[in-house]
């Protein structure tokens, strides 16, 4: 049934299709989730699986290297198998692996249930997209719709962190999946009894290009292990890092060069000939370096040099929330009134600003510190979010929509991969940097290091009994280290300024969509 007609039909059929929707909204608020939630007690988990720190590690990247092979094939299968079928079988493979998850015993048990949950529950983001866009809502109703998918795929990370870290002190980390059980089932059963978008075209396995599915496979997962991996591992130098880079560009390039030739690709690149889905792609990469990146950062600077707990962090993580709930209704009714250009201008612009102002941050920033570069960033996310999905998806004609959701989400995913590479690459490199240049600013035999660290010893003989010299020492190198790393977070902050000022340059080359779009969010 073409969207004309869903719009022209009945109020109490037309009610049923809103009705399940909205619970599919539901399911993809658990799958982006997820990840965050996850996030914050990953140590809990390493204890409770008794895993090394090396090990524990793929909990995270496990679930996202399925994730983000499933969400470009998202298309193809919800062409194949329909809306409704593709949504019932993700969203039930999603609250399944949950539960094994929670009843996982070993690190090698999770690793594996990990990447099931993502792999099954990857279809659910790029669905609610296609049929946001698709024969649910007309296109003059997309964009108030597209609020509030905006608002649940941002808030996710946001609240992510908090509630992980109240589940795992209230209860224990198997909550972090066992929450999932419940929504899960409702979701399930409400899917299928409400959602009836499209029919199944089961001819569609006759042709079905099982090498480029294998290529774009090895691509993306080796492509999301050396984002994820590299930072931590010295990149290239290291020889899994290296071999997979190669791999990576090896099978990129016979995917690319299949794709570009097959008659019946798993994946149609053709949506790129539209400029503004092109363009509005690259700018979803920054989106997702805004949302992950950026939710990552803060809590990382607030438990590594504040030392404060996961409720603590939340509390001051939630201005952003509350500012997004803010502009989210204005940056809708906006989407429709003003040229877009201007708003995806003014949120990149915010976001720009919002980093610029903590490039003087120190190792007392607190809550009000953190307020108003908070505030601002959350005011200019919708503003983001909002006009940048209406550019990419909200002019393409119906039958590239599905095919077309799953590339996009694809690239604000691996907008997130990236953004946090970049940040972990930066805070590594420039803490030694700033290590290495502090060490040579207290060198013994300067008077005033030596009258520091002789009124430090003073300070701590006294207490202890001893001339404290050592402890002295230990406490300068200490002091060194806290402003190290400060430095290098201030480092993230202006690299993050520079990418999102740098978005302001592609505006000219946006033509204005002319058929009202709407949002979604980020995972």
């Amino acid at each position: 049934m073409s969207s004309l007609d869903a719009a022209g039909a009945p109020d109490a059929f037309q009610t049923r299709r809103v009705v399940g929707f909205l619970f599919m909204v539901v399911g993809m608020f658990m799958a982006i989730l997820d990840i965050q939630i996850v996030s914050s007690s990953i140590t809990k988990i390493q204890a409770g699986l008794s895993a090394s720190s090396d090990e524990i590690s793929w909990v995270q990247t496990s679930y996202l290297i399925a994730e983000v092979v499933m969400i470009p094939m998202s298309g193809w299968l919800s062409r194949l198998m329909s809306t409704r079928y593709l949504y019932v079988a993700s969203a039930t493979g999603f609250t399944i692996m949950s539960f094994f998850c929670a009843t996982a015993t070993s690190i090698d048990q999770m690793i594996v249930y990990r990447a099931l949950q993502g792999f099954l529950g990857g279809a659910m983001i790029p669905t609610v997209f296609a049929s946001a866009y698709g024969n649910v809502f007309p296109p003059e109703r997309r964009s108030s719709i597209s609020v509030m998918i905006g608002l649940v795929a941002t808030l996710a990370p946001t609240i992510g962190p908090t509630l992980g870290g109240y589940l795992t002190d209230a209860f224990s980390w198997h909550w972090l999946f066992l929450i999932n059980i419940v929504p899960g089932a409702v979701v399930i059963v409400a899917v299928w009894l409400l959602v009836d978008l499209d029919e199944p075209n089961w001819s569609l396995f006759d042709d079905f290009d099982g090498w480029g599915a294998l290529l774009m496979a090895v691509f993306l997962g080796s492509l999301e292990y050396v984002l994820e991996e590299g930072p931590r591992n010295d990149w290239f130098n290291d020889d899994t890092i290296w071999w997979l880079g190669v791999v990576c560009f090896m099978s990129g390039s016979f995917f690319f060069a299949r794709v570009l030739t097959d008659e019946n690709p798993i994946v149609d690149l053709r949506a790129y000939m539209n400029r503004n889905f092109a363009l509005g792609s690259v700018l979803s990469i920054f989106l997702g370096v805004a949302l992950y990146g950026l939710t990552y950062l803060y809590p990382l600077f607030l438990a590594q040099v504040r030392h404060l707990s996961a409720l603590q962090i939340g509390e001051i993580m939630a201005v952003t929330g509350i500012c997004q709930f803010v502009s989210a209704p204005i940056a809708g009714i906006l989407t429709q009134k003003v040229d877009i250009r201007y708003l995806i201008g003014y949120g990149f612009g915010m976001l720009a600003l919002s980093n610029y102002l903590t490039l003087g941050i120190t190792w007392e920033w607190d809550y009000g510190e953190f307020l108003l570069p908070q505030a601002i960033r959350g005011l200019g996310l919708m503003f983001c979010i909002v006009p940048i999905n209406a550019l990419a998806l909200g002019t393409l004609p119906q039958s590239q929509l599905k095919n077309a959701s799953g590339l996009y989400n694809l690239m604000r995913n691996l907008g997130g991969a990236i953004g946090l590479a970049i940040i972990n690459t930066v805070l590594v490199h420039r803490l030694d940097f700033h290590k290495s240049r502090l060490r040579e600013a207290v060198e013994a035999g300067r008077p005033v290091i030596d009258q520091t660290v002789t009124g430090l010893g003073q300070m701590i003989g006294g207490t202890l009994g001893s001339s404290g010299d050592l402890a002295a020492i230990k406490e300068l190198y200490g002091l060194m280290t806290r402003e190290a790393t400060v430095m290098a977070f201030a480092d993230c902050f202006f690299v993050l300024a520079i990418c999102f000022a740098a978005m302001l340059l592609t505006l000219p080359m946006v033509d204005r969509p002319q058929v009202p779009g709407g949002s979604g969010g980020g995972h």
